[in-house]
């Protein structure tokens, strides 16, 4: 009934950006340009004054670039705005999660912009596609810095994008080079889910992040033989494979934190070298899981810098 109720919005939404020249069309905003993305072409205007983004990469892209979305999307229904963007962002107006948008919501805010991405949203792009202009990304993730490049083309700030891209990545190899040599460092990144335990590799958003820096990851958490390099489940009795020089932890949630804390809490994780040497640190998941953008990027990079620069020393 929500989404029956949310097409009939989203109907006279488009009905009445039709009178003022359709959804591409941006005669209240002033010039457009055209923008190349997974599901086509795109009309969308230079300025965009009310973005509404369907991705947690989208919030930290905005933010990179100076903007507040009018709404966004949530990883779940608990969660909120991510925290670590500061407190401009709690006010953002939730329009339902990333994998189930509220469509009604996303109308009623009026957007003149939608972002989003095929691999979550493809099927809901044409009734997006009628309340505004919308531009999606083909996947999620591992092409984390094309998605961020491709989404400030789509706001107008192409140029400020590759700017701020550049400027991660020339931190990332100064904090790097920081340690020393990065590569004789094997840093270990471990995830607790509600379910399971997960072990991330090379793909990842984090794992990226560290690739950049010219740090060493566990030969476990290569996933030298997995197809999908992102990340792959940890059974609790192999919690060995988490060992590593320093040994980075998060958990998604509630119910996840309390697997966190019975697992470390255990003889199995006690065991590891990492941990017996008090190398070992939480860290926030909003940034170092799903983040996925550039402010989320320099944050994972302080906490690189503050955990590992005394390891280095030694």
């Amino acid at each position: 009934m929500r989404l029956t109720k949310g097409l009939a919005v989203a109907a006279a939404a488009a009905l009445a950006l039709s009178a003022c020249g359709g959804s591409g069309d941006s005669s209240a905003s002033g010039a457009t340009h055209v923008v190349k993305h997974a599901m086509g072409e795109t009309k969308v205007p230079d300025a965009p004054r009310r973005i509404v983004v369907l991705d947690t990469d989208k919030v930290d892209t905005l933010a990179t670039l100076g903007l507040t979305p009018a709404g966004a999307t949530v990883p779940d229904q608990q969660a909120g705005m991510p925290r670590y963007l500061g407190p401009g962002f709690a006010k953002v107006k939730s329009v339902g999660t990333t994998q189930q948008p509220d469509v009604e919501a996303i109308a009623a805010l009026k957007p003149d912009l939608i972002l989003g991405s095929k691999f979550r949203m493809e099927k809901y792009y044409s009734q997006l596609s009628k309340i505004a202009p919308t531009v999606f990304t083909a996947q999620v993730g591992v092409t984390w810095k094309q998605n961020f490049l491709l989404d400030a083309e789509a706001v107008g700030k192409k140029t400020e994008g590759e700017q701020k891209l550049k400027a991660y990545e020339d931190r990332a190899r100064q904090v790097g080079k920081s340690f020393g040599d990065p590569a004789r460092l094997k840093v270990s990144v471990i995830r607790f889910m509600p379910d399971e335990i997960r072990q991330y590799g090379p793909d990842s958003f984090s794992g990226i992040v560290l690739h950049d820096t010219g740090l060493s990851r566990p030969d476990a958490q290569l996933l030298k033989d997995k197809a999908d390099k992102r990340f792959a489940p940890l059974s609790p009795e192999r919690v060995d494979q988490a060992d590593g020089d320093f040994v980075f932890v998060a958990a998604y949630g509630a119910k996840a934190a309390d697997a966190q804390a019975r697992t470390t809490a255990g003889p199995l994780w006690k065991r590891l070298a990492a941990v017996r040497a008090g190398h070992t640190k939480v860290v926030d998941d909003e940034i170092w899981m799903t983040g996925i953008g550039v402010t989320a990027a320099g944050k994972i990079l302080d906490d690189l810098q503050t955990n590992l620069t005394p390891l280095a020393k030694k």
